[in-house]
């Protein structure tokens, strides 16, 4: 009797899926949703970058963050998948006078060069599935420059609260922490942020992360 056949793989589902943003970007063509002001994050890290930083955002949406670290002087890449928000952000770079390169496409599987001195996201990678974002934090870390930074805001499993049909996979306490555990953890914080996106008032378990790729002469000391 013949062996059965192995599964076929389960179809990866892409982030633009999971994430209800772009549907929402599509809808309010003129508003900013998160605003054109900075996060405080970007605020934070900025001021660890040096002149001219390579920057790449991941999941940039309707650009504010990125438009904050091109008036700083960087030279910036953003990825999205949503091309509505990817429109407002094009939009907000000429109102503010800056150049940003905008990618069209999903986070986890976008091809860019690099070295970078800061890859960023700021609530959206929980958006890509746990078994994707696995080999995703591997090329990360290969695209940043040593001494370079990561920093990103993701949804944790403290509190779970699902808006807008999202599908998220919460990170697990510590998780970030292991991922990153051959680099300098320069901040780690957990807190609880409040929204009312979808109408109701509501509120996400987050965490802050922030990490430095080990320099060669220190990994070797090490």
């Amino acid at each position: 009797m013949p062996a059965p056949a192995p599964a076929a793989p389960r179809p990866m589902v892409s982030t633009a899926m999971r994430s209800p943003w772009a549907q929402e970007y599509a809808r309010t063509p003129r508003t900013y949703i998160w605003g054109t002001a900075p996060s405080r994050l970007a605020k934070e890290v900025g001021a660890l970058l040096p002149p001219g930083a390579r920057v790449l955002d991941l999941g940039c949406g309707e650009g504010r963050d990125s438009v904050f670290f091109a008036s700083q002087g960087c030279d910036v890449t953003a990825v999205d998948a949503s091309r509505a928000g990817l429109r407002k952000a094009e939009r907000l770079a000429r109102e503010k006078g800056v150049t940003v390169r905008w990618i069209p496409g999903d986070m986890s599987r976008v091809m860019v060069d690099g070295p970078f001195d800061l890859i960023y996201s700021c609530g959206s990678i929980h958006y890509v599935s746990r078994r994707e974002r696995a080999r995703l934090f591997g090329r990360l870390k290969a695209l940043t420059r040593p001494g370079g930074h990561q920093a990103r805001i993701v949804f944790t499993d403290r509190l779970v609260y699902v808006e807008k049909g999202e599908v998220v996979d919460h990170f697990a306490p510590r998780e970030l922490a292991a991922a990153y555990a051959d680099w300098t953890i320069v901040r780690q914080a957990n807190r609880l942020i409040s929204c009312a996106q979808d109408g109701r008032p509501h509120r996400h378990s987050v965490e802050e992360f922030v990490a430095m790729a080990v320099e060669p002469s220190q990994a070797t000391r090490d």
